[in-house]
């Protein structure tokens, strides 16, 4: 939580307490009161909006706005009014005279997402704002004067962009009086289970549930193994999905990918091959089911028998099997209750 006199701003997710965490934080926090531009390199789910408003709120800019603008969501033609705005009759549809993010954002930060994806025509305007700061509207010739900071983001790389000239290097050399990496979550394991704490609290808070989350051994130990492509926002979804399937609060059973079904791999056990042999004939072979894909028909088979043991009892099921009730109801709910009906 930030504050300055009285005014109170959530750091959100940014949570941490790993070295690759607080040094980034470290370096984040003295470049903020510089008035230069920032660029912030990092992979997707790091939280590279959540460290653009911590850098504006950290700066002597914290009472002006703070302007967002995701690059990638726009066609390379919209772009250039959407930051610089337009005047009235300049294409089609303009009715009326419209400002851009570039004039909400004075006294303030603005923060440029994906900021690789702003075509070069954009990209020369963008470089006059930086090196005069003005800028004329489109279909204008009247200078705009702007006091504005611009934090970029990428996770692409803009240096070989610039080298490929997709990039302009004019505006990348001055984009870059500082360039802050943020850290992988695979590079921050302490953080791991303080963040998946944190998100599995918000998650149980709106669902009204009132037992504590807690996870077991095994889960702790799987999440802080997987290598998290997707980073912090790929947590939280995992996290927030076992919390809401939970029954009691216990985490004993975590999904990653939310896209495999079992059904695939129990209507298809094997795959058939076709080979030529040293004779020079052909030959077909069925390939193996894969390990995981080997277990889930396993547990399958076994959750069958247990039910059918048990007299269809769940609980005495899970006794057979040695589990418990709520650890029986997880796998029968990771298979679907189809498959045992």
């Amino acid at each position: 939580m930030i504050r300055r006199s009285g005014v109170s701003v959530s750091a959100g997710e940014a949570l941490g307490e790993s070295e690759a965490f607080l040094g980034f934080q470290e370096r984040l926090a003295r470049v903020a009161p510089v008035e230069r531009p920032v660029l912030l390199i990092g992979e997707r789910g790091t939280g590279k909006e959540l460290a653009a408003s911590r850098l504006h709120f950290l700066s002597g800019r914290w009472q002006g706005p703070f302007i967002t603008l995701n690059c990638a969501t726009l066609s390379p033609s919209l772009i250039e009014a959407e930051l610089f705005g337009f005047e009235k009759g300049s294409f089609t549809g303009a009715d009326k005279r419209r400002s851009g993010r570039f004039e909400a954002a004075d006294g303030g930060t603005l923060f440029l997402d994906e900021i690789g994806s702003i075509p070069l025509e954009a990209q020369e305007k963008i470089l006059r704002v930086v090196e005069y700061g003005s800028f004329e509207r489109v279909g204008s010739a009247t200078p705009v004067e702007v006091d504005v900071r611009i934090v970029g983001a990428t996770n692409v790389d803009l240096v070989a962009m610039a080298e490929r000239e997709d990039f302009k290097r004019d505006l990348l050399d001055r984009l870059s009086f500082e360039v802050l990496f943020l850290p992988p979550l695979r590079y921050r394991e302490e953080d791991i289970m303080l963040l998946a704490n944190h998100f599995a609290m918000k998650i149980a808070y709106e669902l009204e549930r009132d037992e504590v989350v807690v996870f077991s051994d095994d889960v702790v130990q799987s999440l802080k193994q997987y290598d998290w492509k997707g980073n912090v926002r790929e947590l939280k979804n995992v996290v927030e999905r076992a919390v809401y399937r939970s029954d009691n609060g216990v985490i004993d059973e975590i999904v990653f990918d939310p896209f495999v079904s079992p059904f695939c791999a129990l209507s298809e056990p094997k795959k058939q091959k076709l080979y030529v042999n040293e004779s020079g004939a052909q030959e077909s072979i069925f390939v193996p089911l894969s390990l995981k894909d080997a277990v889930a028909n396993l547990e399958v088979k076994l959750l069958r028998q247990a039910m059918d043991a048990g007299g269809k009892n769940g609980k005495k099921a899970a006794e057979l099997l040695g589990l418990t009730y709520d650890q029986f109801r997880g796998k029968i709910k990771k298979y679907g209750k189809g498959v045992f009906a």
